[in-house]
């Protein structure tokens, strides 16, 4: 039995060329990003009197450790910029089922629990959908992201509890679903 040798090089040298092509790709993309994290690092340096790893020493108050996130290329909003974003994205007299489930799967992934005032926008969005299920389930949602703190779930309630009956929109306890 003769074997095409040609053709088995032919296919060892592709495979090579392209493993390497792939790694030379992935080594350009790791160093452009190490340039850049070391570029911001610099510039923090530069404005400060000591490291980016020793704390900063004020007279008379606590050592204060800078950080540098190389991963954050975006500006820093307020809190009041996120609640005024998550208002103004859930109160789009356009807003279909899938930008709601959208909006909540992204509010849920933040390590907070959102404010009554956007929770009120996403139960009127519900409203506006006459999605009764979601804006249950939104309430579930923010009583699960309450976790161990016990008193933050019942002043969201608290908050809510005037939109609630004007939208005829009945909690999980009172639906009895904490009890399944």
């Amino acid at each position: 039995m003769v074997k095409n040798l040609s053709a088995e090089r032919s296919w060892a040298h592709t495979w090579l060329l392209f493993s390497l092509n792939l790694c030379a790709a992935v080594a350009a993309m790791l160093g452009a990003a190490v340039r850049r994290c070391s570029v911001a690092a610099a510039a923090v340096a530069r404005a400060s009197p000591r490291s980016l790893l020793h704390p900063t020493q004020a007279p008379g108050q606590a050592a204060a450790v800078q950080s540098l996130r190389c991963y954050s290329h975006g500006s820093h909003e307020t809190d009041e910029e996120f609640d005024a974003r998550g208002v103004t994205y859930f109160n789009k007299p356009d807003i279909d089922a899938w930008e709601l489930h959208k909006g909540m799967n992204t509010l849920v992934g933040y390590d907070l629990v959102p404010e009554p005032k956007i929770i009120d926008a996403a139960l009127r969005a519900c409203r506006r959908l006459y999605d009764f299920a979601s804006a249950v389930r939104i309430l579930e949602v923010v009583k699960d992201k309450a976790g161990p703190h016990k008193e933050i779930y019942p002043y969201v309630i608290q908050e809510l509890r005037p939109t609630l009956n004007e939208l005829g929109i009945s909690t999980p306890e009172e639906l009895g679903l904490d009890k399944v």
